[in-house]
């Protein structure tokens, strides 16, 4: 597959064995292969969520998978390669502008300093290069419950739904933050609309609020996935130099010219 590797929390690893885990990993999944399956380019890295190939569509020569520093060891379910090393997502070893594409799922919400991950991500980018984004939604049935559980978790009357490492980043804070290091958003998209359900059972039978959700209250999915473009100002893309100048129309010849004694004649 070309794929060499360089992970993630093990509370996140261990959720997505359950029933709700599964959900939502198997949307991530088919958003991920439709974000990535038309980059283009030569670089490819994605930082940690083993769990999920996130550059299995993708058709770059070269694609890297990144644990951090303090993740366990590379299981062996997980998807793609399976050599790993680790690095610091926040010091990333690779060159200023030397990468085509880089996917962070759930990567920014379980950093300790997301902006400094955000920031070397822009700066390992090249012009033009894509960064693909995935978080839970804070504004969602499932965000809601968390926030529940976190508040009589104090009382000792209910465990959490959502694992509990990580700070939920919103959709909107995201862009923001995108914004701010010169990336224009090109989509998103949100996902995973039915309620905060443990059980594989109910959870089938909530199949239809996907549906329903879609189209009625998107913003109030679970998750989400961003799509997003690093802009260089100033910096001019040039055509290919085989292209064609486009052939100059001739001028018409105005009537009023002027005659010898500088007069415009009459028509």
């Amino acid at each position: 597959m070309g794929h060499e590797i360089i992970g993630t929390h093990a509370g996140l690893d261990a959720w997505l064995e359950t029933p709700p885990g599964r959900y939502l990993l198997d949307w991530e999944q088919s958003c991920m292969d439709a974000a990535v399956a038309d980059l283009f380019g030569y670089h490819a890295l994605q930082l940690g969520l083993p769990a999920l190939d996130a550059l299995r569509a993708n058709r770059m020569p070269h694609r890297w998978l990144a644990r951090g520093t303090g993740d366990a060891p590379m299981p062996g379910g997980a998807a793609g390669p399976k050599a790993a090393f680790a690095t610091a997502f926040e010091a990333l070893p690779f060159a200023e502008a030397s990468l085509d594409l880089v996917v962070l799922p759930h990567t920014l919400e379980l950093s300790l300093e997301p902006h400094a991950a955000l920031r070397e991500v822009q700066r390992v980018l090249v012009p033009e290069g894509h960064v693909v984004i995935t978080g839970f939604n804070p504004a969602s049935l499932w965000g809601l419950s968390q926030r529940r559980a976190h508040l009589w978790r104090r009382l000792g009357t209910k465990r959490l739904f959502l694992p509990q490492e990580g700070e939920f980043i919103g959709y909107w804070r995201l862009r923001d933050w995108l914004r701010l290091l010169g990336f224009e958003v090109e989509s998103g998209r949100f996902g995973c609309w039915r309620p905060a359900f443990s059980s594989e059972g109910w959870l089938g039978r909530m199949q239809w609020m996907d549906r329903a959700g879609e189209r009625w209250w998107p913003i109030f999915g679970a998750a989400y996935c961003v799509v997003a473009t690093k802009r260089v100002h100033g910096m001019r893309l040039m055509d290919p130099g085989w292209k064609t100048a486009p052939k100059l129309a001739p001028a018409p010849v105005t009537a009023a010219q002027r005659n010898r004694r500088g007069r415009v004649p009459a028509e």
